[in-house]
């Protein structure tokens, strides 16, 4: 099955975050290749903290042989060993975030996984990313791919590419 996982930091050496957090997602097992990286950009933060520091995004997009569920426990593992706690408030600064933005065709609504994620439509710092490595990919319940979904969100002009290999 093909996943994408955003990876975003901003605490820290941001940088070192996304190459650490990329390296353990192609490690686990069950990843198949293709593997497909995006160029890191620099964004302010959406709904965080008075004051906190841009973030560096990316996405990962990997082929994964087991669940959906398997996949979303070891990116949690990876953000706890690279210092996210897991209880911690709300949209707050962090070492790293990874969110699993879709898994194939599957489509999900519980508590614990939303699959393909929520809000990445509305948002450029995924999809920005995202479009530089599957543009032409339609979402499961999306009628456009992601360059389109690109296309129509209002850049809020913070969105900087920083580089291409990392």
């Amino acid at each position: 099955m093909r996943a994408g996982i955003a990876l975003g930091s901003n605490l820290g050496d941001r940088l070192r975050n996304l190459q650490r957090a990329r390296d353990q997602v192609c490690a686990l097992e069950g990843v198949v290749g293709p593997i497909l990286q995006s160029a890191i950009y620099e964004a302010a933060p959406v709904d965080c903290e008075a004051g906190a520091a841009n973030f560096y995004n990316a996405v990962l997009e990997i082929g994964f042989e087991k669940s959906a569920d398997v996949l979303l426990h070891a990116l949690q593992g990876i953000e706890q060993s690279l210092g996210r706690r897991r209880v911690h408030a709300h949209n707050i600064s962090r070492t790293l975030d990874l969110d699993l933005l879709y898994f194939g065709e599957e489509r999900r609504t519980g508590d614990d996984l939303q699959l393909p994620h929520p809000r990445m439509s509305r948002r450029e710092f995924v999809l920005r990313p995202l479009a530089d490595i599957v543009p032409h990919l339609r979402l499961p319940g999306e009628a456009t791919n992601v360059g389109e979904l690109l296309a129509r969100v209002h850049s809020s002009g913070s969105l900087k590419w920083l580089t291409r290999t990392w």
